[in-house]
């Protein structure tokens, strides 16, 4: 293996190509191991490029078969052809036709980048720059052409023959194979190219769209599976009705085709016309997958979906302006997901993800402004960063300018860029343009690394009847930076509940906007001293840091009209006791006690009237939440200690409510299965019970979660009695878990939550039981969500053990980071960012967590996308 130097791209040297593509024909002929890639581009000078400068198509890993410029073969001295790069130094001053053959093995492509072979399906990835490796090309997101691809395969392996756009002509090609051709009438880049070829069965609908076209919508999965994709099918119907009302934005292709396939580095990819997905995200019955496997599955064939304007219809001037495709779309897709479930219980959860993967990035390493200034190696900015902080910009600007506003500027942004692709200035242009405001300023938001804080000060004036609240906004590590616009959601909370009559001439629509370093606020007409429900809804990704008793906490709880606050003062208390605990090394019972007499009454009072805000009011923070509020010197052991004691005291405190809760919540033997948020949420309590009545007596709820296991109806539940037997030790365990893996011994997908459960033990064996499960027959290092069920949720899942004081968790991952690296750069490089907050540790895990890091960078040949995090992790630079 080579070694690969990085070369550092930077936005300042942005220059348009200097060649543009009119048109693509492709002609491809799969083979397992030797496929024929034929590619004819129409290409001239770009006038915003450099005259008479050469031609240089990016390859990767390519070996070139044959050349032509306008139908003729090229003499050997009129180009230079390496793996990564095909040079024409003189090319034609005015517009000619190239055509280039290349051979590649998809069998061998275990990077699952370009075109590879997965189960005995081909399918391609091809974003970031995954088509260099099927032919040369002008491989950057800002060359727009027009494909027609032509698809040829051997009948018997590939019946099904999928390509972007609308389906053409198709029939037999000779004895024994068959083609079919694909055109796509709508320019993009080659990011956005796609083929699919193999046995695969399908479901099917039709759509007719707001503006009378005809659509046919099809699912297509491995053989036997069709039965699980009906979900996923009405969730695009829904997708596109949705995006219809709610922007604006109808479909304007006749088919639109997603794929599953098990062999995927990421999610799912916005391909135009054709889809492609890890079957994780598609495959759904109520006997394999969970009520959380249904809302992601909802939620990413929207995102993917509603990628047809904001990314593919619009796309990126260039990859830095990557969350102008997947912050946008990722904002859209929470909207989508909001209005089909309950929006209050879907915020918090998108802000429980923001804080665990988003804040800590923002904290470590691996920081970096949701718009990055330079990359090493792209594929390692597709952050929490770039999609869900960069989500929070897109939602901070419907704030500020009001939802109205923000659909005018939304639809000024679609039509000013269809077809072009855009920067995040053509993006925040159009909302200036349509509400006349300067948003100058708000872009700094895309330009700063790191999450700011808000200091925020109350006073009371009796006599004034006044209440003052007084704002101080920094940016760790940036002290002289220029202010942000932060929209500041607020209101002011009495005894009784909201004080209505309080008010401030600069509160509109309930938002305060703080646009200085420090700015005050003041309230009238305020009767009595009031509890701040600030940043309602979590107006803006910010750190707050105000002086509250656990009473005002408790107060906003039992009063508050925003559920997020209400919520977020539960998860305020809890976390006060967390960090008590974990510091002093005990939490008294005393302690935490009015804190169980407030849930005791939240219980009382709402559970059942919103099983799934009160399953999340119930939720502590996790122990990596309790970490990133300590911020250092962190002992994984002392934080898991004080969970587990408030779990134990509030299950113990809550008990016969909990009991209650359960026998009220329990579903009739004949109830038919929904996977809608009402049903999901009876659910989501009535586990939430269980796991904190197992946590104050782990016989009593193994007993319970073992009956719960025999009777349950539902993924969703067997898996969470699962998860309850696995953390108590001994025989019952054991044989639970072998009975589980031999019911689903031909179920990939739920055996991934199998080895999930058991990465997630917090017990000194665990490492030997993972080690035990590499060598199991489901786990194979060539699939990435084996990887991720297993390392993955071991590294980002289980603390104490990935920080085990013997260093022994760090050289599990960085031994399975070295053995991926060879063969999927991509999914190595995810592993090794568990990582990222190694300089928080306490000093021995510290030292330990370096070593293995320093070892992984001793080996030779580390690939760019491993290099990149290492050098980036070790270096601690928090500004790329």
């Amino acid at each position: 293996m080579r070694t690969e130097t990085p070369i550092m791209i930077r936005l300042e040297d942005y220059r348009p190509s200097d060649y543009l593509i009119g048109t693509v024909a492709l002609d491809v002929s799969l083979h397992p191991t030797a496929t024929r890639v034929r590619a004819e581009l129409t290409l001239a000078p770009n006038p915003a490029g450099r005259a008479g400068a050469p031609l240089v198509l990016d390859g990767d890993d390519l070996a070139l078969v044959g050349l032509a410029l306008d139908g003729v073969p090229l003499a050997a001295e009129a180009y230079t052809a390496t793996p990564s790069a095909l040079t024409l130094p003189n090319p034609p001053a005015a517009p000619f036709r190239l055509t280039i053959e290349t051979e590649i093995d998809p069998t061998a492509n275990t990077k699952l980048m370009g075109l590879y072979r997965s189960n005995g399906v081909y399918c391609t990835q091809c974003e970031a720059d995954g088509f260099r490796r099927i032919t040369y090309f002008l491989d950057r997101p800002d060359v727009m052409a027009v494909y027609t691809t032509r698809i040829e395969a051997d009948r018997a392996e590939a019946p099904v023959l999928l390509g972007n756009g609308n389906p053409g002509q198709a029939g037999a090609a000779g004895p024994g194979r068959h083609y079919a051709v694909w055109h796509d009438p709508h320019p993009k880049p080659a990011y956005l190219f796609a083929l699919v070829g193999g046995r695969l069965d399908h479901v099917r609908r039709g759509f007719t769209t707001s503006e009378g076209r005809a659509v046919e919508l099809a699912v297509y999965v491995e053989p036997g599976k069709a039965g699980r994709a009906d979900y996923a099918l009405d969730a695009i119907a829904r997708s596109m009705t949705w995006d219809e009302t709610a922007f604006g934005r109808a479909y304007d292709l006749d088919v639109f085709n997603v794929v599953a396939v098990s062999d995927f580095n990421m999610g799912a990819m916005e391909n135009k016309g054709l889809n492609i997905f890890n079957d994780r995200y598609v495959l759904a019955s109520p006997e394999t997958a969970t009520d959380a496997d249904y809302a992601a599955i909802e939620a990413i064939i929207a995102h993917e979906y509603f990628h047809n304007w904001t990314g593919n219809r619009i796309t990126c001037r260039d990859w830095f302006q990557l969350c102008l495709k997947e912050g946008l779309t990722v904002f859209r897709d929470q909207e989508f997901s909001s209005d089909m479930r309950s929006r209050a219980v879907h915020r918090i959860g998108e802000v429980r993800t923001l804080r665990a993967r988003q804040f800590p990035e923002d904290a470590g390493p691996l920081a970096h402004p949701v718009r990055p200034r330079q990359y090493a190696e792209i594929n390692n900015f597709y952050t929490a960063t770039v999609y869900e902080k960069g989500a929070e910009i897109v939602r901070m600007l419907r704030t500020l300018l009001g939802a109205p506003a923000f659909r005018a500027g939304m639809d000024r942004y679609f039509a000013d860029n269809d077809g072009r692709a855009a920067t995040v200035e053509d993006f925040l242009a159009a909302f200036a343009a349509t509400s006349g405001r300067n948003l100058d300023a708000f872009a700094r938001w895309y330009e700063r690394p790191g999450t700011p804080r808000v200091a925020v000060q109350g006073v009371y004036d009796a006599q004034a009847r006044s209440y003052r609240l007084s704002f101080r906004q920094s940016l760790p590590g940036a002290p002289d930076a220029p202010p942000l616009v932060i929209p500041v959601s607020l209101g002011l909370v009495g005894a009784g509940g909201p004080l209505a009559d309080a008010h401030s001439d600069r509160v509109r629509d309930g938002v305060f906007v703080l646009d200085a370093p420090d700015d005050t606020l003041t309230f009238t007409d305020v009767s009595a001293p009031p509890v701040p429900s600030l940043f309602r809804g979590f107006s803006a990704p910010v750190r707050i840091e105000m002086e509250l008793t656990d009473a005002d906490r408790l107060a906003l709880l039992r009063h508050d009209t925003d559920a997020f606050n209400r919520w977020q003062a539960a998860q305020s208390v809890a976390m006060r006791l967390l960090v008590q605990g974990t510091r002093s090394g005990a939490l008294p019972e005393a302690a935490a006690r009015p804190f169980t007499t407030a849930l005791g009454a939240f219980l009382d009072g709402e559970a059942l009237v919103d099983p799934a805000f009160a399953a999340l009011v119930l939720a502590l923070p996790s122990e990596a939440d309790v970490a990133n509020e300590i911020g250092s010197e962190i002992d994984p052991d002392a934080i898991h200690a004080a969970r587990h004691a408030l779990r134990r005291q509030l299950g113990s405190g809550l008990a016969d409510r909990l009991h209650r809760l359960r026998e009220a919540l329990a579903d009739a033997p004949d109830t038919p299965f929904r996977p809608d948020a009402e049903a999901a949420g009876r659910r989501a309590l009535r586990n939430a019970a269980l796991d904190l009545l197992a946590a104050a007596d782990p016989a009593a709820g193994s007993a319970l979660a073992g009956t719960q296991m025999a009777t349950a109806t539902t993924m969703t539940d067997r898996l969470a009695a699962l998860a309850v037997l696995a953390q108590t030790p001994g025989p019952a365990r054991e044989e639970a878990l072998a009975r589980f893996a031999e019911t689903y011994r031909a179920e990939p997908l739920v055996l991934d939550k199998w080895l999930a459960i058991q990465a997630g033990i917090s017990e000194a064996g665990t490492l030997d039981r993972i080690r035990d499960l590499q060598a199991h027959p489901t786990f194979s290092m060539t699939n990435p969500n084996r990887v991720r069920a297993l390392i993955g949720s071991f590294s980002m899942g289980n603390p104490t053990q990935f920080n085990r004081l013997d260093g022994a968790g760090y050289a599990l991952v960085a031994e399975t980071v070295l053995a991926l690296d060879r063969t999927n750069p991509q999914v190595a490089a995810r592993l090794l960012t568990a990582f990222g907050s190694w300089r928080m540790l306490e000093p021995g895990r510290r030292e330990r967590a370096k070593s293995s890091l320093t070892e992984i960078r001793g080996v030779a040949g580390l690939s760019r996308d491993v290099g990149d995090i290492l050098a980036r992790t070790l270096a601690g630079s928090t500004n790329p």
